[in-house]
């Protein structure tokens, strides 16, 4: 049962120092990096749930980087940025 419970741990805590490698929120274009496409959330509640959306949508691509170069709504917001590799 110990040995359970240490590997289940292990297990979590590999799993959480992959945030390490998502992409990064900047706020120019990279330097060494490409510009690879345009990525849009919508539907976010506040800004910080747009901004992980754009983040995640961005590891989903694979970008290295992204920038957030517009973000509207009311109630419901939606957000555009830039990809970069």
């Amino acid at each position: 049962m110990k040995n359970l419970k240490i590997t289940l741990t292990a297990i979590a805590l590999a799993s959480a120092s992959f945030g390490s490698f998502a992409a990064d929120l900047v706020n120019s274009q990279p330097t060494g990096q490409q510009k690879t496409g345009v990525i849009t959330v919508s539907g976010a509640s506040d800004i910080t749930s747009l901004e992980a959306s754009l983040a995640e949508k961005a590891d989903a691509a694979g970008a290295k980087s992204f920038r957030i170069i517009g973000a509207s709504g009311d109630n419901q917001l939606h957000g555009t940025a830039v990809i970069y590799k």
